[in-house]
């Protein structure tokens, strides 16, 4: 006859656990947030990253005791914590599943003296009668793991996606080649729009006209614009490749010189030479102390040059449309390294001021890239894929940062603004607003603000650096 049909009540499932090593175990449990991509680090990640090893370093306090969080191996990486599963590993000093264990599971003995003074986390002599001793506690978690929760924390920066202040610029040129924004020492802005050239006085927000070569014969217009270290005059590269000096005070021109036969797209200052780079593929170094200017002349690049930046140690460090970087070494004809990593135009140059002889490049629309290169190995040090143009960049000189302007992309990384943490390249920020490729970037004398501009005809102004230590 057919069997009574067995019926199963409800059980809860007690696992056995004596078999395992839970300490090795426990470092073999996936991360909660893994590792940051660069597109995807924002403060939100920062602080969700921090919670988790907080956390992290509390769950080991309670489990293994407050020893363990600096014995216990971290075996867990960014790429294993996205794969790994949760795993337990029979460690060989302990008894397995069918085996036997000889340790009492109770044990009724007195707390000897030398037991109480490793039980106790304050080293008293008495610790049954410490105040801090957990027999005495009503939180739920020992004391260790109290101070490590109210300990102080590293604040999370947080930086403000929003311009705090929007200029117009009408005018201002869509042209990757032209450099038209600068921030002098002495907190002037100067920006060439169309034939003129503007100051604005960042202390009393006054705008004065400096110059408009449209009346001269022929008239001509702005390509690129410096300003000395001094910060008391403006170079100003024109269309016909005319290179002048003005005093920005005085509103004068106090000096032309001639010599390109193309315009004038990059100018930088090395005390008093002036270094010009033109359509005409010519670089010029002219000394502005005496009547004939002329120094030297390096003839390297196939096409338009785009960038030009000195360092601090006198290198030069010249960009192309040519998609070759070349480095000089002070006045030298000839070029100390030449970088050709890049496919395509790079423009955006800047010299990193904590470490010497790094160097920062970032190609156009066809490669999207910055590299990091040691001038004085001639070396790559590394390689970063931006997804978009790179059109602008510079280091900030109070953190470990850099800032990095953005053009053309297929994806939604256009016309950004985005700060890098150096040298991990974690993403601090990205900062949207502009509607044109942000072509133009300057940093301001106290190293905290930027500007940048784009062919929307605006200029923004950011909060993006940390004041430096000096004024914290």
């Amino acid at each position: 006859s057919p069997s009574k049909k067995r019926v199963y009540g409800d059980s809860r499932f007690i696992p056995n656990r004596d078999g395992l090593d839970l300490a090795t175990s426990f470092t073999l449990l996936p991360g909660g947030s893994g590792s940051n991509s660069n597109s995807g680090s924002t403060l939100r990640w920062e602080r969700i990253e921090e919670a988790n090893k907080t956390f992290d370093s509390l769950l080991r306090s309670e489990l293994f005791g407050p020893s363990s969080i600096d014995n216990i191996p971290l075996l867990r990486s960014p790429s294993s914590a996205r794969t790994s599963q949760y795993t337990a590993i029979t460690s060989p000093g302990r008894a397995s599943p069918g085996g036997s264990s000889t340790k009492p599971l109770f044990n009724f003995t007195s707390p000897s003296r030398k037991r109480i003074a490793r039980d106790d986390p304050t080293g008293s002599e008495r610790g049954l009668d410490s105040p801090t001793h957990e027999r005495y506690s009503l939180s739920p978690v020992r004391h260790e793991s109290q101070r490590l929760l109210m300990s102080p924390r590293k604040p999370v920066r947080q930086v403000s996606k929003v311009p705090f202040k929007v200029l117009d610029a009408p005018e201002l040129a869509d042209d990757y080649y032209l450099n038209l924004v600068d921030w002098s020492s002495t907190n002037v802005l100067g920006v060439g729009l169309g034939s003129s050239v503007y100051t604005w006085s960042a202390q009393t927000s006054e705008v004065k006209k400096l110059c408009d070569l449209a009346e001269l014969d022929p008239p001509d217009s702005v390509t690129s614009l410096n300003w000395v270290q001094r910060g008391t005059q403006v170079a100003i590269g024109t269309k016909n490749g005319m290179v002048q000096i003005w005093d920005a005070q005085a509103g004068r021109c106090i000096r032309k010189m001639t010599g390109h036969t193309a315009r004038v797209g990059a100018l930088a200052w090395n005390d008093h030479i002036l270094t010009s780079g033109s359509h005409d593929r010519l670089i010029y170094h002219r000394d502005v102390r005496i009547k004939n200017h002329w120094v030297n002349k390096l003839a390297v690049h196939r096409q338009e040059v785009c960038g030009l930046k000195w360092s601090d140690d006198n290198q030069l460090a010249s960009g192309g449309n040519d998609n070759k970087l070349f480095v000089f070494d002070k006045m030298s004809e000839t070029p100390l390294h030449r970088f050709t990593d890049h496919v395509a135009a790079v423009k955006a140059i800047a010299w990193n001021p904590h470490q010497h002889g790094v160097l920062a490049s970032g190609g156009g629309t066809a490669d999207q890239k910055l590299r990091f290169w040691n001038t004085l190995t001639g070396n790559l040090l590394q390689e970063v894929d931006t997804g978009s143009q790179v059109c602008n960049m510079l280091f900030s000189k109070n953190s470990n940062e850099l800032v990095t302007t953005h053009g053309f992309s297929a994806g939604q990384a256009q016309n950004q603004v985005v700060i890098w943490r150096y040298p991990s390249m974690q993403q601090v920020a990205q900062l949207a607003g502009h509607t044109f490729r942000v072509l133009y970037l300057a940093c301001s004398p106290d190293g905290q603000t930027i500007v940048t501009g784009a062919g929307d005809e605006t200029l923004r102004f950011w909060n993006a650096f940390p004041k430096s230590k000096t004024e914290r």
